[in-house]
């Protein structure tokens, strides 16, 4: 197993037998990126039931740079319509109660903005609603991520940046 430029995991004929083997449901993974010398013919005897939900990718040669390859996959990002089409600027902003948070919110808000980042927060708020309602735990925070307070109010992190007094430029570099 290895990954790409893009950080894309490529899996090859031993990785797939390996997952096989362990009772793996492939067809779950539902995209599958291969290496290209993969035999496909001697995989559908491997795995017993491959189902029709796999899709074999081949990596090609590409000469899209890393930041467009992001912006695609991020468009392609699995995520319940109530989520894509929410309005994730107001719904931080409600979650402020002082003007202090409002200021400090606003900021941040209009760097995630210039960054083109309000999916990625879309994205962030659907997967901590999952995680709460599988009640699946997580850390409280890490790194240079715990410096925003949009992710504090969103639930990403459980460190109060205002708190702290954090600057949101180290994690917004």
């Amino acid at each position: 197993m290895h990954s790409n430029q893009f950080g894309e995991i490529i899996l090859d004929e031993s990785d797939l037998c390996d997952l096989a083997m362990q009772g793996r449901d492939l067809t779950a993974l539902a995209h599958v990126t291969v290496d290209r010398s993969l035999d496909l013919e001697h995989m559908i005897h491997v795995i017993e039931d491959p189902g029709q939900m796999i899709t074999w990718t081949f990596p090609e040669a590409s000469d899209i740079s890393v930041p467009d390859y992001d912006a695609v996959r991020q468009s392609q990002w699995f995520m319940p319509d109530e989520y894509r089409e929410l309005d994730i600027a107001q719904h931080v902003l409600d979650l402020c109660h002082t003007s202090e948070q409002l200021q400090r919110v606003g900021q941040e808000l209009l760097l995630y903005q210039d960054r083109g980042l309000f999916d990625l927060l879309r994205y962030l708020k659907y997967l901590v609603d999952v995680m709460r309602a599988n009640r699946i735990i997580w850390g409280v925070g890490r790194g240079s991520s715990v410096s925003s307070y949009v992710l504090f109010l969103l639930g990403v992190h459980r460190i109060d940046s205002l708190f702290y007094d954090l600057d949101i430029r180290e994690f917004l570099r």
